[in-house]
């Protein structure tokens, strides 16, 4: 059978009634593999279909396996830094970082297991990167960082220090926070719920990228939701609200907005590689 097979197979066990008290060696091998083939990048949380970033697609059984992994595995005491702490997962291992010229700094940088760091990437502390996410090679992941569960991020993707990409494991189906190839995001930045970001796009800091916020694309003079197209340069604005008139808000009521226009030349100065940090 293949992995992917054997992890439907403990699902649907799993959804019988299955318990950790339960599960076999053998389960545990399947889980074990499982986690093997997310940390070598072998099977992710999403896949891109077409050309277009609203063509990334969840893997519903990737995001069972790791669900499998919560629910067939006990809690308890391990070891990190001279401290003791309770989960049902280890961190990563991350002996194979260095020959892929990867690094982590210490003192709070934490990798979990079942993620994926690719070549030539630099993790400064604190951050963190939880179960499922992939991050591609050379991507920048900043201090006071968050890549959520099942996370993507595609390959020289920069994030400023504390951003946040959120995380999802529920509902099973839904697609994970997706960042593309060559993205920038300013310090400060929120990308949640599923929000996709279009490749070489640069994102102003402290800009709350949500399917629940619009984005006013100022390049195809249209208003879409759940997604910044590619080459994009974003920021965010006020716009005012539906409820702007009420008399409980003197001066009127707004909302957050996202506006995309196109990505200058300076800009895309300002936000170069530098190589010389991945020497």
């Amino acid at each position: 059978m293949t992995l992917e097979a054997d992890v439907s197979d403990l699902w649907n066990r799993y959804q019988d009634g299955l318990t950790a008290a339960d599960a076999t060696d053998e389960d545990a091998a399947v889980v074990d593999e499982f986690l093997a083939a997310l940390e070598a990048g072998e099977v992710r949380a999403a896949e891109k279909t077409g050309d277009d970033v609203t063509s990334w697609e969840a893997n519903e059984w990737v995001k069972r396996g790791i669900l499998l992994n919560f629910g067939l595995r006990e809690t308890e005491p391990r070891e990190y830094g001279g401290v003791t702490y309770h989960d049902v997962l280890p961190l990563r291992d991350t002996a194979d970082l260095g020959e892929r010229g990867t690094r982590n700094t210490p003192d709070g940088t934490a990798i979990r297991r079942g993620a994926y760091l690719g070549s030539d990437c630099i993790m400064m502390s604190p951050s963190f990167v939880n179960m499922g996410a992939y991050v591609g090679d050379g991507t920048l992941v900043d201090s006071c960082d968050t890549v959520g569960s099942c996370a993507q991020l595609g390959e020289n993707v920069k994030l400023g220090a504390n951003t946040l990409i959120g995380g999802v494991l529920e509902p099973v189906e839904d697609a994970p926070v997706i960042v593309e190839d060559g993205v920038s995001l300013g310090a400060g930045c929120r990308v949640t719920s599923g929000f996709r970001v279009g490749e070489n796009s640069i994102v102003g800091e402290n800009t709350l990228l949500t399917p629940r916020i619009p984005v006013y694309d100022l390049v195809e003079e249209e208003v879409i939701y759940g997604h910044l197209p590619a080459e994009r340069r974003a920021f965010t604005r006020m716009v005012e609200s539906s409820v702007g008139d009420h008399d409980l808000f003197e001066g009127g009521a707004y909302k957050p907005a996202v506006v995309a226009t196109h990505v200058e030349e300076e800009t895309l100065e300002a936000t170069q590689r530098e190589d010389a940090l991945r020497e």
